[in-house]
């Protein structure tokens, strides 16, 4: 089967999924189907880019299956003009998607590889507006004003109150946390003036977050 129809089939078939979930934002759909995923996956895994389930990367790190992924993008609301943070690059494909939504995007991975490798995708198809660094996000990003959106897939043992003061008014968070040894969800903060409005989503498969740069990946 020639690589393009897989991609097509596998899109499609996201489609539907999502669908019965009840997601149908045409933008944000759009900005997946633009995102070829095949690009971003194990190359032995091309096969399965589209599947629910989760994929092992470099560094010991993994990629969120394809609806999980849309499902955290659609809570997370970004618009044309929006800056967002994406804490956790991994293999770029979020920030890659993010990058056909909002105005600006800065992404951080404390593993060099991932973010070589990262960019190195986001060149192959020429988004010049998503920012890679590898950096310790385990404080957000400090130093770098407001975000409009901030995306975390990494895990807090307590709600990260200063990633929610490093978003702009109307801003919203999405991070995980950590509830048991073994398990996390995802929570969604939303800032109005002074005040935060909390809502627990959905289980995630995140990892405790793992702070400071790593030293030899």
């Amino acid at each position: 089967m020639k690589p393009g129809m897989t991609e097509k089939e596998g899109f499609a078939a996201l489609v539907l999924r999502l669908r019965a979930e009840g997601i149908s934002d045409i933008d944000l759909l759009t900005a997946v189907e633009q995102t070829p995923r095949s690009k971003f996956v194990p190359p032995t895994l091309t096969a399965q880019a589209y599947s629910s389930r989760t994929m092992p990367i470099d560094c010991g790190a993994f990629m969120e299956g394809s609806d999980f992924v849309v499902r955290l993008l659609d809570r997370l609301h970004v618009k044309p003009g929006h800056r967002v943070l994406d804490i956790g690059t991994g293999s770029g494909f979020i920030a890659a998607v993010l990058g056909r939504l909002a105005e600006r995007v800065v992404s951080v991975d404390r593993y060099k590889t991932l973010v070589a490798m990262a960019q190195r995708r986001l060149d192959e198809l020429a988004i010049r507006n998503v920012v890679l660094r590898q950096a310790d996000g385990s404080m957000g990003l400090p130093g770098e004003g407001t975000f409009d959106r901030i995306l975390s897939t990494c895990a807090f043992p307590s709600m990260p109150r200063f990633l929610a003061e490093q978003l702009a008014s109307n801003g919203i968070l999405l991070a995980p946390l950590q509830i048991s040894e073994d398990s996390c969800i995802m929570v969604r903060l939303t800032k109005s003036g002074s005040r935060f409005e909390r809502e627990d989503l959905f289980e995630a498969p995140y990892l405790p977050f793992d702070p400071k740069l790593a030293s030899y990946l």
